[in-house]
Order: C-alpha cells, then sequence, then structure tokens
C-alpha cells in the first residue's frame, strides 16, 4: 500500500530550514558517525544548483541507520549559486565536474568513489533512514543481483495535490510492470534511487551510454549484458524515497507530463 500522505518524519526532513545553522551541524555529526572506517558504500549525488534543497537531502542521507560504514560525495556540476559551499560546510566531500551533464557527473562520482557498492541519489529528494540498509541488502546478499531499484513517492511543489499524486504513483507502477513484461526492465532504473557494484560499474565504462538513452537505466542494461546479473525491484516500504514533482512541473504540469511519457513509452 503506497501513502496517501507525506508521512511525518519526510515532511519534517523536507521543510528543514537550509539556511539555519543547526542543520549544517546536524548533518556534520551524523554523517560523522555514518562515515566511520573504510567505505564499503558510496553514494554519489550530482547537483546543479540545488542551494534549495541539497541540505534537506544530506540530512535524510546522513540519519540513515545502517551496519555499512558509508561515504556521500557531491558531484558539483558547475552550479553557479551556493551548492558547493553549503555541501562544504557541513562536512561533506564535494568534488567538481566541469563537464556539463549528468552522465558526467555521475562518472566523476563514480571514479574517485571507494565504495564496494554505489547507491545513486538526487539533491531533490528525500530518503528514509533504512533506504541504504534496504538498497543494498539485495546486492551483499546475492551475487546474481546485479543491480537494484526501488520505489518513490512524489512531494508536490507545483498545483497538484498529493492526493492526485497517490493514484498516478499506482498507475507509473502499472508502466513499470508493463516495462518489465513487455519491454525491459532496465527502463524502470533510476538514477536517483538505484545502485549497483562499483568494480562492475568500471568494467563497463560507468554511465556512459548511446545518445536518445538514460545513464541510468543503460547502465543497468550493460550489467546484465555483461552477464553479472538480474536487476532487483526493492519494493519494502521503508525503502520508498520521495522526490519533488519538479520535473513533472516542466514538463507542463502531470497531465501533459503523462501524455509525454506516454508518447515516449510506445515510441513516438
Amino acid at each position: 500500500m503506497r501513502p496517501v500522505s507525506i508521512p511525518p518524519y519526510i515532511s519534517q526532513l523536507f521543510n528543514t530550514n537550509p539556511t539555519a545553522a543547526h542543520t549544517t551541524t546536524l548533518i556534520k555529526d551524523r554523517y560523522q558517525h555514518l562515515s566511520k572506517g573504510e567505505p564499503v558504500v558510496s553514494i554519489v549525488m550530482p547537483a546543479y544548483n540545488e542551494e534549495a534543497n541539497i541540505l534537506q537531502t544530506l540530512l535524510s542521507l546522513s540519519n540513515n541507520e545502517t551496519q555499512w560504514p558509508v561515504e556521500i560525495i557531491v558531484v558539483n556540476n558547475n552550479s553557479a549559486d551556493k551548492t558547493e559551499e553549503m555541501v562544504v560546510s557541513s562536512g561533506i566531500p564535494c568534488i567538481k565536474e566541469t563537464k556539463q551533464g549528468i552522465t558526467n557527473a555521475r562518472n566523476a562520482g563514480l571514479a574517485v568513489a571507494k565504495g564496494v557498492y554505489i547507491l545513486n541519489a538526487d539533491a531533490d529528494t528525500i530518503y528514509p533512514k533504512d533506504w541504504i540498509e534496504e538498497m543494498v541488502k539485495p546486492l551483499a546478499s546475492n551475487d546474481k543481483v546485479c543491480s537494484v531499484y526501488g520505489r518513490f513517492s512524489f512531494i508536490p511543489i507545483g498545483n497538484t495535490s498529493r492526493f492526485t499524486y497517490f493514484f498516478y504513483e499506482y498507475f507509473a507502477d502499472l508502466m513499470r510492470w508493463i516495462n518489465k513484461i513487455f519491454r525491459d526492465e532496465a527502463m524502470n532504473a533510476y538514477g536517483f534511487n538505484s545502485g549497483f557494484r562499483r568494480e562492475q560499474g568500471l568494467t563497463v565504462e560507468g554511465f556512459n551510454h548511446p545518445p536518445g538513452t538514460n545513464e541510468d537505466g543503460w547502465l543497468a542494461l550493460k550489467l546484465r549484458e555483461k552477464g553479472y546479473g538480474k536487476l532487483y525491484y526493492v519494493t519494502n516500504i521503508k525503502a520508498l524515497v520521495w522526490t519533488t514533482d519538479r520535473r513533472i512541473q516542466i514538463d507542463g504540469g502531470l497531465f501533459k507530463g503523462t501524455i509525454k511519457r506516454l508518447k515516449r513509452m510506445i515510441g513516438l
């Protein structure tokens, strides 16, 4: 069952004031605990002009509870705002990638990551406290799993209500089922909620992909075709992430965005 409303824990994180001094202090303190020891998990997060969102995301990640030592790597992809300054002040490692584009940013993070497992995150998403543990579990326990991807729900920032998104998300679940059965499950892998083994990712040239395809789904496809195993859909509600609907708003709203996605699905 998907949640109709935004859980209080997620809402509290999303509404955290990113300019408040205690926000950076909280992130720094919690990240020091999370990153103790040689990293087993590397979370790579591209960022481009995310000063309004990124500290809330980093707070949600640093607040995770997991058995694994974790490093978080933010990749500043030519931000013109205070993104990098805010990340550094919160004690999170931040590298620069001057070649513009999400693929370049993700590859830059992958190149410096030290963990056995890579988790992909985005700077406008709130992650529940069990996200790391639940996403890594299939990779750590089954060598026949090459890539994991999870579920997500929307935090409205436009005019669409959360109640409307509740039904839309079930429709999106149906589309993912259609992808898995009739098209390719790799299409369901999203860059803000997926993971893989670092060494295997490097052998397939990371996130490089042909024109007209997406970097995240194509990586999952390459890993599977290389023979590293199958994809695994993490459905546990404890791993459900919450992302803003800004991409839908950029597409013109829910109706226009849905039509656009349907056309893409049938190849128009």
